[in-house]
C-alpha cells in the first residue's frame, strides 16, 4: 500500500484534476451502483454531507439511538445543517416499521419536518451487528412512501457484505446516498467516500469545500483506498473469524458476559466491576480496547492481527479479568 501511495499519479483535486482520486471515486460509484462519488477525509464528513444534501434548516432526521450520527459526530447535524435528530429506541440498533411510522411528523406548521431516514450497517454500537437486508428494504420503502430521503452510514458495509455474501450494491440500491469507509477494516490510513446522484455529489462537493476539505494532491491518499479495495476486502472474513475466536475465549471467563459477534466487533460486560481498571491494566500489558459503557468493553479485530495475537490477548485478559470478583 505504501508503494502504491509513493507511485500514485497526482493532480489538483480542487479542480478535479487528480487522476487517482477520480479513479477511486469512479470505482466506488461503480461498486455501489451510484452515478457519482466524492472522496472525503472521514466517515463523519460523509454522513454530514448526506444530512446536508437531503435537508434544510428546521428539518428532522430520524436515527436510532445507538447510531454513529447521534453518538459520535459532535452534534454536527444541528450545528452544521440546522436540523433536529429524532431519536428512536430500537433493538440492538435496529428499528421496526412501526417505530418509523410513529416517528413521522404530520406536517403541522409548528412541527419539524420529517425529511431524512439514516440507517447504519454494520451497527457499531450494537457490536458490529448486520442490519438485515429485508428490514432495510421495508424501512426504506416506507420512507419513500412518506416522502423521506434515505442515507446509509455504510462505514462497515464491506463487513456486512463479507459476512452475508450480499453485494454492497444490493444494500446501496435501497438508499439515495451512501457513505463507505476505506480505513477501519480495509486498512487504508485515511478516507471515506460519499456516493449518490451527480446533482447530490455536486452539492456535496461544494459543501466539502465549505467545511475546509478541499484537497490538492490527494491521490496519495486515494491510492491507498484503491489498493485496499483491490487487495484487502477478501481479508474481512478472516477478521470475523478472529473476532469469533476472541469471543469464544472470553465466554469461558465467569467474570465476563460476552456478546457473540456477527462481524469484527466483540462487546463484553464486566459482571462485577468497571471496565476502565481492566482496560488500563490491559493497555499496560499491550492489549488495546475501548470502553463502551461503565462496565462494557469493545474489542475490534483487524488485518494487522494474527490468530496468535488473539490467543496472546486472551491469555492476558484471563489474568487481568480474573481479578474481578
Amino acid at each position: 500500500m505504501r508503494r502504491a501511495m509513493y507511485e500514485a499519479e497526482v493532480g489538483d483535486d480542487v479542480f478535479g484534476e487528480d487522476p487517482t482520486v477520480n479513479r477511486l471515486q469512479n470505482r466506488i460509484a461503480e461498486l455501489l451502483g451510484k452515478k457519482a462519488a466524492l472522496f472525503v477525509p472521514s466517515g463523519m464528513m460523509g454522513n454530514q454531507l448526506g444530512v446536508h444534501v437531503h435537508t434544510r434548516p428546521g428539518d428532522e432526521v430520524i436515527v436510532e439511538r445507538s447510531s454513529h450520527i447521534f453518538n459520535y459526530e459532535s452534534g454536527a447535524a444541528g450545528s452544521l445543517s440546522g436540523v433536529t435528530l429524532h431519536v428512536i429506541d430500537g433493538t440492538r440498533g435496529q428499528i421496526s416499521e412501526s417505530d418509523l411510522l410513529g416517528a413521522l411528523r404530520h406536517g403541522y406548521y409548528w412541527e419539524s419536518r420529517s425529511r431524512l431516514l439514516c440507517l447504519e450497517n454494520t451497527l457499531n454500537k450494537a457490536g458490529g451487528v448486520i442490519y438485515p437486508l429485508e428490514r432495510m428494504q421495508a424501512l426504506t420503502r416506507m420512507a419513500r412512501t412518506h416522502g423521506l430521503a434515505t442515507h446509509l452510514d455504510g462505514a462497515r458495509l464491506w463487513n456486512a457484505s463479507a459476512a452475508t455474501g450480499t453485494p454492497e450494491q444490493m444494500y446501496a440500491d435501497l438508499f439515495d446516498t451512501v457513505t463507505v469507509c476505506l480505513s477501519k477494516g480495509l486498512g487504508a490510513p485515511v478516507g471515506s467516500v460519499f456516493a449518490g446522484t451527480r446533482d447530490q455529489i455536486e452539492a456535496a462537493h461544494r459543501r466539502r469545500k465549505v467545511l475546509g476539505a478541499g484537497m490538492r494532491q490527494a491521490g496519495i491518499l486515494a491510492a491507498a483506498g484503491l489498493y485496499a479495495l483491490r487487495y484487502h476486502r477478501k481479508g474481512l472474513a478472516e477478521d470475523h473469524a478472529k473476532a469469533r475466536r476472541l469471543a469464544e475465549g472470553l465466554a469461558n471467563l465467569e467474570t465476563l458476559d460476552v456478546q457473540m459477534p456477527e462481524t469484527n466487533i466483540v462487546l463484553f460486560d464486566v459482571k462485577h466491576g468497571k471496565a476502565l481498571p481492566i482496560l488500563e491494566d490491559l493497555q499496560r500489558a499491550g492489549v488495546a480496547m475501548v470502553p463502551f459503557a461503565p462496565n462494557t468493553i469493545r474489542a475490534t479485530t483487524h488485518r494487522d492481527l494474527t490468530m496468535g495475537d488473539i490467543d496472546r490477548a486472551l491469555g492476558l485478559i484471563r489474568r487481568v479479568a480474573g481479578k474481578v470478583n
